[in-house]
């Protein structure tokens, strides 16, 4: 495993006020962290070389865009052979109505953040998609019915 990036209390400013506006200006930017702009865009494409940050994206609204159906789903395998493990993580990687797929401690091996349009394209990708990968002993589902906080921006740190 790589050993993360230092950044320092002005990337960790740099990177809040990019998760709190994608879109800002390099000008903006400089502002908000107070530096001057050349050497604010020098900061973020060290960031973006390093890796700290890895891209860029939009939030878009699920419902909006077809896929009202939030579910987290807890899968557990029969099995932790390497074979078991490495095959279901390269499928899961493959399915498109898996936005994120933890590796858990507890009672389950994996949490799935899977978004679909209605009750039916749940039940296909359970029985044509998650079924089809082999090795599963259960699969515990929950829908999502309300948000209370979603955010991407991390907290500050005091260091």
């Amino acid at each position: 495993m790589l050993k993360p990036a230092k950044i320092d209390a002005t990337d960790r400013k740099m990177i809040r006020a990019l998760q709190e506006n994608g879109r800002i200006t390099n000008l903006d930017l400089a502002e908000a962290v107070n530096l001057s702009p050349s050497p604010c865009l020098r900061r973020l494409r060290n960031l973006e070389q390093k890796e700290v940050i890895r891209g860029y994206s939009i939030d878009v609204d699920s419902a909006a865009y077809g896929l009202p159906i939030t579910i987290f789903v807890r899968v557990t395998l029969d099995g932790h052979t390497a074979s078991v493990v490495g095959l279901f993580e390269e499928e899961i990687r493959n399915i498109p109505e898996v936005l994120e797929c933890y590796v858990m401690t507890g009672a389950a091996d994996y949490l799935l953040r899977v978004v679909v349009s209605d009750l039916e394209d749940y039940e296909r990708f359970v029985r044509q998609r998650l079924h089809k990968i082999g090795h599963i002993r259960s699969i515990d589902t929950s829908f999502v019915y309300g948000i209370v906080k979603k955010t991407q921006v991390f907290p500050e740190l005091d260091v």
